[in-house]
């Protein structure tokens, strides 16, 4: 039986079988469509070329057999292009190993794109806090690390981009300070170039703020108004003058950058969806986060969630342009045999990450210039900052009164490695 995930190992097994003429052809598109249905986009020159022609109905030949149901019959196989990478722009792609010039092309029914990688923002550090399930006391742990390094003196700016689970706000700001409007209404306003008349009230500035400033973007309004409907359309890319389309994506880090300009913070810190969806696609890759933090507790469901997205960014090629922005992050941490569970914890993101994305070391050779680290090393990314677990943080919608009360004696004692590491993170960027 084939199915989709065969699609790729047996095409690459048949170009592998014809490596001579395949590479005569130049560039290859491997077109996986909305279905998950192959074609092949090749150059326009070879629809009158005999010997091409030849080559290609050698290929088919023995590729559709292989793929069906997951391909086109022969006559419908083959798409001709004067551009086959111009035809392609747009779509998620990646280089079929050991091909350089072929390469994989999803359509997809939506924008995501955990592959396209963008450079971290050279302005202040924006930090992600990202988990693969939800309960896990992420929205808590922003609140509370907020509030710390507002205690030290530093602007955060805050933007709560679980737009489909919203209340971030609910932790910082009482229900008087809510501002009228939140990201969905930019997002929707800014597709009829209406943005500029909700982005001034659309933050708020915490009391919990101290020495420093908190700047809470929510995901929505005082009156959320019409939510769902908003929700359904702010996906939408928009349709500028020129004929372009500007991705949601895109729109979302204009969006940032704006704010970015007026608060003039010393750090980001946005709110993730959790899970692998369009939102958190964005979040992770798409924002210009300097760091990442991969929220985790020791379960089955947490390690294959990340499994998917680390094979996933290696199987496109990408693992080594996002993964020295990783961190991970010991959610709910037990009060009992603490530390027998970070120790487990530690090891099995260790074991992942060696699999996924750290630098194999030949035998003999130094590990100076690679990236690669031992298990019990302190510095590496698999080695988790912990969150405690406490029962005052277990629930972001009474955290607000919480925090008005705490000390920074207790919030060290359960988000201390959080917030240390937060700390060396925007001293890191301030000495670069």
């Amino acid at each position: 039986m084939i199915t989709f995930d065969n699609i790729v190992n047996i095409v690459r097994d048949e170009f592998t079988k014809k490596a001579t003429e395949i590479s005569a052809m130049g560039a290859i598109a491997i077109n996986r469509d909305l279905n998950g249905r192959v074609r092949l986009i090749v150059d326009e020159r070879w629809k009158d070329d005999k010997e091409k022609q030849c080559h290609l109905n050698d290929l088919l030949g023995s590729l559709i057999p292989k793929l069906k149901p997951h391909c086109w019959s022969v006559d419908k196989s083959v798409l001709y292009e004067k551009d086959v990478q111009a035809a392609c722009l747009g779509a998620p792609q990646y280089n079929l190993e050991g091909f350089p010039e072929v390469f994989v092309v999803d359509r997809l029914a939506t924008e995501t794109d955990w592959a396209s990688i963008q450079p971290a923002s050279i302005r202040s550090p924006r930090v992600v806090f990202f988990s693969i399930k939800g309960g896990v006391g992420r929205s808590s742990a922003l609140a509370a690390s907020a509030w710390s390094l507002a205690q030290s003196g530093k602007k955060v700016l805050i933007l709560d981009l679980d737009l489909e689970s919203p209340g971030l706000s609910t932790a910082l700001l009482p229900e008087s300070k809510q501002p009228n409007f939140g990201i969905t209404d930019w997002l929707l306003e800014d597709l009829v170039d209406n943005g500029n008349a909700v982005i001034q009230s659309m933050v708020a500035t915490s009391d919990l703020s101290h020495d420093g400033q908190i700047y809470v973007v929510p995901a929505h309004g005082a009156e959320p108004g019409e939510y769902i409907s908003k929700l359904s359309r702010i996906w939408m890319p928009k349709l500028k003058s020129d004929g372009t389309k500007e991705a949601w994506s895109k729109r979302l880090h204009r969006l940032i950058d704006e704010l970015e300009t007026s608060y003039q913070p010393d750090v980001i810190l946005i709110d993730s969806r959790a899970g692998i969806d369009e939102v958190a696609a964005s979040c992770v890759t798409e924002l210009g986060a300097k760091l990442i933090l991969l929220f985790a507790v020791d379960g089955n469901q947490t390690w294959n969630g990340y499994r998917i997205l680390f094979e996933h960014w290696c199987r496109a090629g990408v693992i080594e342009t996002i993964r020295e922005r990783f961190q991970v992050v010991s959610a709910l941490t037990p009060d009992v045999d603490t530390i027998p569970y970070i120790e487990r914890l530690r090891d099995r993101a260790y074991n992942l990450m060696a699999e996924t994305q750290y630098d194999d070391i030949p035998a003999g050779e130094l590990a100076s210039n690679a990236w690669n680290f031992e298990v019990s090393d302190e510095t590496a990314p698999h080695n988790p900052w912990v969150v405690h677990w406490h029962r005052s943080f277990a629930g972001v919608s009474s955290l607000h009164g919480r925090i008005l009360s705490i000390d920074s004696v207790v919030v060290q004692s359960i988000f201390g490695d959080l917030v240390n590491g937060l700390s060396n993170t925007i001293s890191e960027e301030v000495d670069e």
